[in-house]
């Protein structure tokens, strides 16, 4: 009977929130977050100089026991100088920098460690880092980069996969990537390299393998555009000849998620479209023992739509036993600071509400609003972001 209450609950909110249509896809902002990867066929033999830039000030109030509540204030800049020898050829060098308003000096490794970062070795000012690509294209479906990649929000993971916020945090992925994009499957699958270690090293080798896939079984276009979503992602750590680390045990995560997604396109400006998904999201501890789980599962129901220049979004969560690696914790049934918090079988109502819009060409700026309401916890945390996107390029010389 408690199993048939719960069911009909989930139900019940679920269909409140389709009703008001209100996806962490609207999270995932195109023009504040996302990199465009199509190479320009006619600007072969151009030297170009690049700007990009993403001025950002969020803060989170979270009053859940899984994560504390924090606020970023600062800019990434990444200043670049691009050649195009060849129509499907593109090589950019240039370097990323991330500065905290406020912050003096920083590791001088890779964010993605930083909670278990023993170093001393610090970097003033800003903190930065090489950036350097060569993207080729065999045919106009396939894309292979190597050196940086189009990471982050580009790989358009959901968010108990992956953080958006990483797109503020994060230093930029790197390894290699392969997108493909045609009309019936969109596929990017990528290896970030984030620790590398050389002999008797004392921190671990680590990297993540992602795949993100999208089946269409019919037009985007259409007034009723039915897909299917396939996510997955696995963080490692070991390594061979770091015999002087503290910790050598090998340790494996996965996280994974499968679902069908409809949207409705209506052809009004005013609401141009609705978006309804559905994902089941599984987790497992593939190696190791340092997690509590070893394996966990949850359901994601998420409804969007358009209205205007706003992005309305609302989503419902529930799991048991799930550890999210490397998405927002809060979808998490794992304390981030206290590993020993755990809840048993956690829920969660979101809404979103965003906004953003071009100034002109390569500027913009958005807000965007978040609210979680925790059931478990009784908690209600809140997010609020304000952003300006700055993206343009020159051409310095064509050879």
């Amino acid at each position: 009977m408690g199993l048939y209450k719960g069911i009909i609950l989930r139900l019940k909110v679920t269909a409140v929130l389709l009703s008001i249509a209100v996806t962490s896809f609207a999270q995932r902002d195109s023009i504040l977050f996302e990199e465009n990867h199509v190479i320009d066929t006619t600007a072969i033999g151009e030297l170009r100089i690049n700007v990009d830039n993403l001025n950002f000030f969020k803060n989170n109030e979270y009053e859940s026991e899984i994560v504390k509540g924090y606020t970023l204030p600062g800019f990434w800049v990444k200043p670049s100088v691009s050649y195009q020898p060849l129509k499907n050829l593109k090589v950019d060098v240039g370097a990323y920098m991330i500065h905290y308003w406020g912050a003096t000096k920083y590791p001088n490794f890779n964010y993605s460690d930083m909670p278990e970062w023993h170093g001393d070795q610090y970097q003033k000012g800003f903190h930065v880092l090489p950036f350097f690509r060569v993207q080729i294209d065999p045919t106009k479906r396939l894309s292979l980069i190597l050196g940086t990649l189009y990471g982050h929000n580009n790989h358009n993971l959901i968010a108990p996969l992956y953080n958006y916020e990483m797109g503020l945090s994060g230093d930029p992925e790197t390894g290699f990537q392969v997108i493909w994009d045609a009309p019936r499957l969109k596929l990017d699958s990528w290896i970030n390299w984030e620790s590398f270690i050389y002999r008797n090293d004392t921190h671990q080798e680590s990297f993540s393998f992602g795949t993100s896939l999208r089946l269409l079984a019919n037009s985007s276009d259409v007034p009723l555009h039915v897909y299917f979503p396939v996510q997955m992602i696995f963080q490692h750590r070991g390594g061979e000849i770091n015999t002087e680390a503290e910790e050598r045990q090998v340790k494996t995560w996965m996280n994974a998620a499968a679902g069908v997604g409809l949207t409705f396109n209506t052809r009004n400006t005013i609401v141009p479209w609705i978006n309804l998904e559905a994902c089941g999201v599984s987790y497992k501890q593939v190696a190791g023992d340092m997690l509590p789980f070893d394996k966990g599962h949850g359901f994601l129901g998420t409804a969007s739509m358009r209205l205007w220049k706003f992005d309305i979004s609302g989503e419902y969560w529930w799991c048991k036993d799930f550890i999210s690696i490397l998405g927002n914790p809060l979808y998490g049934a794992m304390g981030i600071e206290d590993k020993s918090y755990l809840l048993d079988k956690p829920s969660m109502i979101n809404a979103h509400l965003g906004y953003s819009q071009y100034l002109g060409k390569g500027f913009a700026w958005g807000i965007h609003g978040d609210v979680f309401n925790n059931i478990k916890e009784n908690a209600v945390s809140w997010a609020l972001g304000v952003y300006m996107r700055i993206n343009f390029n020159f051409l310095l010389k064509k050879f």
